[in-house]
């Protein structure tokens, strides 16, 4: 009789520490933006995702997500205008969809309502400073021609690279490039390898814009993890792809989270 209580014991406890130590899912899904403002530092083309070839293409990817079944689905608004958001989210759904190109109805919303979610999550951070114009000034200043060059022609490339992958893939074609491990580490590499070194050694603008850009997503990073909650096994944050492939390297030092990638719910 107390081996057999003993043995409940072990079991529960057991149960207990693999229930604290089961990880929750958390699909990090970067985007380009689909109605493009034009107020990136690099000009992309827009991509037409009204077209009846990327609608389909969103109901296939949004029906994947949907049998993904993310808890808790959070986007690019800001956090402070949550009661905004809600309104837009509860506005007429099928006039939605067939009028505003943005990757939080055409994604996100689509997906939550599919899903049977009362909400979408604002988790943006504005208060935020990116001096770009004074990194140019800062470098120009320090004679960082070199780096100069080498900026310009990072920004080229990838206006070039991305506008010919427009013109030529499909809308799931497009996701899926810009989540692979060589778009988030070009994501990154920018700002740790040319926008850090800007300006003179008593001049920080480079670090600052860089500091800031860590600033803003590790508030956003901050806001994912106070929203979610024990009882969600599983997440989906739909950023601009440049915020995805920070936010990756946050989580992949948090134990309690891991990363599902984007192909792996489309295949």
């Amino acid at each position: 009789m107390k081996k057999i209580a003993l043995l409940l014991v072990f079991t529960i406890a057991f149960n207990v520490v693999s229930a604290q130590s089961k990880k929750k899912q958390i699909l990090l899904l970067g985007t380009f933006h689909f109605e493009n403002p034009g107020l990136d530092v690099a000009k992309i083309n827009t991509f037409n995702v009204m077209s009846d070839k990327s609608q389909k293409e969103l109901e296939n990817i949004t029906n994947k997500i949907k049998k993904f079944g993310p808890d808790k689905i959070f986007v690019e608004w800001n956090y402070q205008k949550q009661a905004k958001l809600d309104k837009f989210y509860n506005k007429n759904t099928d006039s939605l969809l067939h009028k505003d190109a943005d990757e939080i109805v055409q994604v996100a919303l689509r997906s939550a309502k599919k899903l049977g979610h009362k909400q979408l999550y604002a988790i943006d951070y504005n208060n935020t400073d990116f001096p770009y114009d004074s990194l140019v000034k800062g470098m120009t200043a320090a004679g960082q021609f070199d780096l100069i060059k080498r900026n310009e022609e990072t920004m080229k490339h990838y206006e070039t690279d991305q506008n010919a992958k427009i013109a030529k893939y499909n809308l799931t074609e497009l996701l899926l490039d810009i989540n692979t491990k060589a778009s988030n580490d070009d994501n990154v590499n920018w700002y740790l390898e040319t926008a850090i070194k800007g300006g003179k050694t008593d001049n920080f603008v480079g670090a600052y814009l860089v500091s800031e850009w860590y600033r803003r997503n590790l508030y956003m990073y901050a806001l994912i993890q106070k929203l979610t909650e024990s009882k969600d096994d599983k997440i989906m944050v739909l950023l601009g792809a440049g915020h995805t492939a920070m936010i990756r390297e946050f989580v992949e030092h948090n134990p309690e989270f891991e990363i599902v990638e984007l192909a792996t719910v489309l295949k």
